[in-house]
This record gives structure tokens, sequence and C-alpha cells, in this order.
């Protein structure tokens, strides 16, 4: 199993930020949206939307920001894809360190034991969808691309959310998920 599965949880910090919304959104606002591709032909070269479904990223009561359904999501469907820059693990784990030293945010997940994709840079709203200890979407890693599956029927307005599993945050970060079965620590 992949260790290294942090999709934008603070990479330093142990305690839970100050305040909701705490990234670059003003409270209740939606910063970014990804909607399913439109019929008809696209422009040659210009790659395929990932995303089957719309999905908005807005302030999380969990952590940061989160991924919303912005429509009707069945169970059983993709719910889309991350994009992102494949890299060695060791590498991630160098960038991981880094934006510790800097507080910055990481959005990682581990491909397999040698390759981890990093989509901090990217623009997909499913890297952040946040972690819940009981999740109404599962990720699944094949090929190299990284898939949001629904495990249940998803309502309009409802936060998007994954199992991590094990992260490069090694117990020391408070899961804010609010389950009644939280496991307590990332």
């Amino acid at each position: 199993m992949p260790t290294l599965r942090s999709l934008g949880s603070p990479s330093s910090s142990t305690e839970p930020p100050a305040e909701p919304g705490h990234d670059t959104a003003e409270a209740g606002s939606a910063v970014a949206v990804d909607t399913p591709a439109l019929a008809g032909p696209r422009p040659r070269g210009t790659p395929a939307n990932p995303q089957k479904y719309a999905v908005i990223a807005a302030p999380s009561a969990i952590d940061g920001l989160g991924a919303f359904a912005a429509e009707f999501i069945p169970a059983r469907r993709k719910i889309g894809e991350i994009r992102g820059e494949s890299i060695p693990t060791t590498e991630a784990y160098a960038r991981a360190r880094a934006a510790a030293r800097e507080g910055g945010r990481i959005y990682m997940i581990a491909l397999s034991e040698r390759r981890t994709l990093d989509a901090t840079a990217g623009t997909d709203v499913l890297r952040h969808a946040n972690h819940a200890c009981e999740p109404n979407t599962v990720l699944k890693v094949q090929q190299g691309r990284v898939a949001f599956y629904a495990l249940r029927d998803i309502q309009p307005g409802e936060e998007l959310t994954a199992r991590y599993g094990p992260t490069h945050h090694g117990g020391k970060l408070v899961c804010r998920c609010g389950s009644p079965r939280c496991i307590g620590r990332l």
C-alpha cells in the first residue's frame, strides 16, 4: 500500500487551523469550479477534461478548502481525476519537508512505492478533497491516474471526502472529520 496520501492537509501543523477558510477564500465563497466536459469537439492538442461531475472548491469545516458536489452524484460513479507531476517518492518527501519549513500546503498522492503524483501546482478542484474517517468517495490509483468514485449517492453542496490512508504526517496531524468513528490522528 502506498505510504504518502496527503491531499491538501497542512504539511507541518499538528493543531487545527484557527478558523475555517484560512487559505485564500472568504467564508462562504467558492473559489474554483471544475465542470464536466461539454459535448462537442475540443481543439486539437487540448487535453480532455477528466471531471465527470461539477465540483467546486469552497471553505471547509474540516480543513482549509474542500471539494463540494455542485450537482447530484450517483453512487459508484466516477467523479473525476486529479492531474499533476509524477515524481519519485523521495522527491515527494523532500517537497513535503520544504513545504513544512515554509508553512505551505501540499497535494500529493502515492502512485506506487516509487512514484508520487504532485498536484500542488494543479488546478483540479478534487485536490481539495479532505480526509474523513467515514468518507463518501474512494480514491483509486490505476495506471498512474488518480480517480475519485462515489461510495454512495452524494447530494449537491455535500463535501467530497476520502480516506487518505497512511500519510507523511505519521500520526502527528489531528483529524477533524467529526465522525463518531474518527481515528483521531493522521
